[in-house]
């Protein structure tokens, strides 16, 4: 029996359960590990015997006043005896106060004797400073004397290191550095002269003057050099700065996000159609998942949001995407597959993520399945499941079949419970974009999971480079929703752009502030952009002209959401070979619209498209224009599809073998023949439908094929080495006695890339 299982039967809480087994000295260390029988018995007594223990704790509390009471009369006999202790101290004290005010009269009085003299009591000064009666008493006046003489020679020395301490003046606290400060505020910030500044600056080869802008990093070493801390913030950094972050008092439990991962065909949809009682699968193109999908179970009174990610090998970024952002990770592994490549990715991402994962050994039915074979792969990769000695939690199931569903969703229950999941509803909303795609009717359309705080109708938020107000809300159902809590997953719709999947998202006060920060965000990436365009090296330029036999495969790939495009844009890039290069002109979401086909015309591109399909008369411009456009549904059909494209681009090899060579020996000119070369085979063979060359002095004459091969008057197919033979030339009869004619072979060989 389980620690939980235990806890659920004893009606207590399982972390309560956990401590007193602990308590008891059962080595248990989490709630999914098992208890033996005794244990669960010491649990249970101990339970059971709570009034017996009471009375004992009533008798010892007894015996604990009683021990109290004898303690405290013997304090009092102690602090009486103390007392006594104390007033015969003082007397004494008093007598010694008395003697050493007699003393200190004595010495005073020899003092002022001795100062109508001052010549005498520089000579004899050792002797009053340490006279034999007080010598305690007589030191500490003559220190004095000394500290109050010193000050009046100080005044003098300050005026020299005046400007050191009015230079370095850092901040107590750490300022921020803008974008675009210039070197007046910077001097301000750090309480320092603008003239020390610009000093410093022109050491380090900068000219600037006061009203100078400087840029951050710059900024940041200025600070560094005059002692003063500071941090440099992009300008929509200083924007979002002021916006209220969630307190500690306002948090509240919020819903688990589990996201499912796995290998390709292992039955992830399958197994979250079986939980939600839907049918996503067959609205798949091919059975297989290829967006990033998020829906909601409740089970026993919990919300669960589940994140279901493609398993194709393409879709690597979605996967890590949902390992990002998920709190459990459900791995699921077919009992009659076992661990696959893509099992091993996100066994990876999800380490990376550094959150919890739980094993569903799915296919359990199948008649081919080996659980223990799965479980020993796992055990491989540091996933050793419970009943193996480790500490993954691993649930056979059947998604088919509907078997132990309920299970998995315990288990799913209880690692949330450990992981004491919070999150401010209060707070301003803040989350990540799971998908992103350009709907005709609708416009821009994310589908955002809410972390933290509360999203409604009508807020203004900034999602990556993009801004917008909330019109409306759906949740997965398709219904309209006026708000969303944390841990909820509701698509967008108010968006002045598509924002990329994966960017995170703010509400903010107002939709200026969302405007202005978008606008700083595209001008960055549009500069970035521009720098990376357009730096040209001698190496880069010398590599272009080395590779002048390169083909390039211009190709605009359209999708239907912003994810797609990011894994179409990725894979198509990994198909470019030393030979030919796939160049993507434009990749975006939404359909193929008239606009891409005049780019494909201008640059005799193809169109991809992936599960999108052309608008209205696009189908004719593309027709008109001579331009191919590609539609797919599923992802590795495209794939091999561009790489027999690929292939197509590419010219044949062709590699030349050598069959042999023969010397001339004489030459017959034959009528209706030509000049025929009588020969002698020196090496190898020469065949009848061989390619031949002449050489004379070692250079090249003549290039053709054989006319005709004869040995004796008869015609021959091939003649070996060692005899002789009649050979003429195609098209020629300029042979010599003397010259060599080579036979070779060209063998054409396919492309590949």
């Amino acid at each position: 029996m389980r620690v939980y299982e235990l806890a659920k039967e004893l009606g207590i809480e399982g972390k309560d359960a956990l401590e007193k087994l602990q308590d008891l000295g059962v080595d248990v260390s989490s709630n999914f590990q098992a208890v033996d029988s005794d244990g669960a018995e010491r649990l249970k007594a101990s339970l059971e015997g709570k009034p017996a223990a009471a009375k004992k704790a009533t008798k010892k509390k007894a015996a604990a006043m009683k021990t109290a009471t004898k303690k405290t009369a013997k304090k009092k006999d102690t602090k009486k005896k103390a007392a006594k202790k104390k007033t015969t101290a003082k007397k004494v004290t008093k007598k010694k106060a008395t003697k050493k005010k007699a003393t200190k009269k004595v010495t005073k009085k020899k003092a002022a004797a001795k100062a109508a003299e001052p010549q005498k009591v520089e000579a004899e000064k050792p002797e009053v400073e340490a006279p034999p009666v007080v010598p305690d008493e007589v030191t500490a006046p003559a220190a004095e004397v000394v500290t109050e003489a010193a000050p009046v020679e100080e005044p003098k020395e300050p005026a020299v290191p005046e400007p050191e301490p009015a230079e370095a003046k850092p901040p107590a606290e750490p300022f921020v550095i803008k974008d675009g400060m210039t070197v007046k505020e910077l001097a301000e910030k750090m309480g320092v002269n603008p003239a020390e500044v610009m000093r410093e600056l022109m050491m380090r080869g900068t000219m600037a003057n006061i009203n100078q802008s400087l840029s951050g990093e710059l900024a940041v070493a200025m600070a560094e050099v005059f002692g003063a801390e500071a941090r440099f913030m992009e300008a929509d950094e200083v924007l979002l700065a002021d916006i209220e972050k969630s307190r500690p008092e306002d948090l509240a439990p919020r819903s688990p996000i589990v996201t499912i991962m796995g290998h390709v065909d292992h039955g992830k949809t399958l197994l979250l159609d079986s939980i939600r009682e839907t049918n996503v699968v067959d609205r798949e193109a091919g059975g297989i998942t290829q967006h990033i999908g998020a829906s909601s179970v409740v089970q026993n009174g919990q919300k669960i949001v589940f994140i279901d990610t493609p398993g194709h090998e393409a879709f690597t970024r979605m996967r890590a995407r949902g390992a990002q952002i998920t709190d459990i990770v459900v791995l699921v592994v077919a009992a009659d597959d076992g661990v696959m490549p893509q099992t091993v990715e996100a066994i990876d991402h999800a380490r990376a993520a550094g959150v919890p994962i739980i094993v569903a050994i799915n296919k359990i039915d199948r008649p081919d399945a080996n659980v223990d074979r799965v479980k020993q792969h796992l055990a491989e990769r540091n996933l050793a499941s419970e009943d193996w000695g480790g500490n993954t939690v691993t649930v056979e199931v059947s998604a088919k079949l509907k078997q132990n569903l309920d299970s998995l969703l315990e288990m799913i229950g209880l690692t949330s419970e450990l992981l004491e999941l919070e999150a401010s509803p209060v707070a301003p909303a803040s989350g990540t974009v799971l998908e992103a795609k350009l709907d005709r009717q609708r416009g821009a359309v994310a589908t955002l999971l809410v972390r933290e705080g509360t999203l409604r109708v009508g807020d203004s938020l900034i999602i990556g480079m993009e801004s917008g107000k909330v019109r409306a809300m759906l949740n997965e159902k398709g219904e309209n929703v006026k708000e969303a809590g944390p841990a909820t997953a509701v698509e967008v719709l108010g968006l002045a752009g598509v924002p990329e999947a994966g960017d995170s998202f703010q509400e903010v006060e107002a939709a200026g502030i969302a405007r202005k920060v978008s606008e700083i965000r595209q001008d960055r990436q549009r500069q970035a952009n521009m720098t990376a365009g357009t730096r040209l090296t001698l190496e880069d330029l010398h590599e272009q002209l080395r590779a002048g036999e390169v083909q390039d495969m211009p190709v605009v790939v359209k999708a239907d959401v912003q994810g797609s495009v990011e894994v179409l844009r990725d894979a198509l890039q990994k198909l470019s070979t030393e030979k030919i290069k796939i160049d993507i002109l434009r990749a975006g979401a939404g359909g193929i619209t008239e606009s891409d086909v005049l780019l494909a015309s201008a640059s005799n591109a193809i169109i991809v498209g992936f599960n999108v399909r052309p608008e209205r008369g696009v189908a004719n411009a593309a027709e008109r224009e001579g331009i191919e456009i590609r539609l797919y549904t599923i992802i590795y059909q495209l794939l091999d599809e561009l790489k027999l494209a690929m292939l197509g681009k590419l010219e044949p090899e062709f590699k030349e073998t050598q069959l042999g060579s023969a010397e001339v020996r004489d030459t017959f000119r034959i009528p209706r023949v030509g000049m025929v070369a009588g020969c002698y085979m020196t090496d190898g063979k020469i065949t009848r439908d061989a390619k031949v060359r002449l050489l004379r002095d070692s250079r090249v004459v003549f290039e053709g094929r054989v006319g005709s091969l004869r040995r004796f008057k008869e015609d021959v197919a091939e003649v070996q080495q060692g005899y002789e033979c009649g050979i003429s030339i195609a098209n020629f009869n300029d042979v010599k006695l003397g010259d060599v004619i080579e036979a070779f072979q060209v063998e054409e060989i396919a492309a590949t890339l």
